[in-house]
């Protein structure tokens, strides 16, 4: 016999999801800094699916407080392994992390494709990734934290694979 949930049984269903998802997202938001607006422009050679152009400097060290960047790792479709051009910039990261003590936050980004849940499930999954590969390079569980932001804080707006491309990515904030 087939169950018919009422707009009670929704309620008391979605009601606590939603409510884990809005503390997850204001506590993030309440945590990090909005991103400084840039333009970016894509590449038209990147429509075959190839991934976003990597820089050759992967880690920029800042001289005055010894803070550094860490670029962007970027996802296939629907997908959270890290893939293998990616380790370097992962190296060089845990390298630094290790070094300074820093502590960072590994921000979890999709795509807008998906739903609002499952995205910050994906993003969630990407970030976790990216920290188990961190720590299997040595850098404690201490120094670095989680938070998804799923389709919310776009990279590019707009629709297409070129920009999907750049959305899918776990962002670093050194701290």
């Amino acid at each position: 016999m087939r169950r018919i949930f009422t707009p009670t049984d929704m309620r008391v269903r979605l009601v606590p999801i939603l409510l884990a998802v809005f503390l997850a997202f204001a506590a993030g938001c309440a945590s990090t800094p909005e991103p400084e607006e840039t333009d970016v422009v894509v590449d038209s050679e990147f429509s075959d699916g190839a991934p976003p152009p990597m820089e050759e400097e992967v880690v920029e060290e800042t001289v005055s407080n010894s803070m550094f960047q860490i670029a962007p790792v970027y996802f296939e479709f629907d997908k959270s392994d890290i893939r293998p051009e990616f380790a370097t910039i992962l190296r060089n990261a845990a390298t630094n992390l290790k070094d300074s003590g820093s502590t960072v936050v590994l921000e979890g980004n999709t795509d807008e494709r998906g739903s609002e849940e499952y995205n910050l499930a994906l993003g969630e999954r990407r970030a976790v990734a990216v920290r188990k590969y961190l720590y299997n390079l040595g850098v404690p569980m201490g120094q670095m934290t989680v938070v998804s932001y799923g389709e919310a804080r776009p990279a590019v707006q707009g629709t297409g694979e070129k920009v999907w491309q750049l959305n899918r990515r776990v962002d670093f904030s050194v701290r």
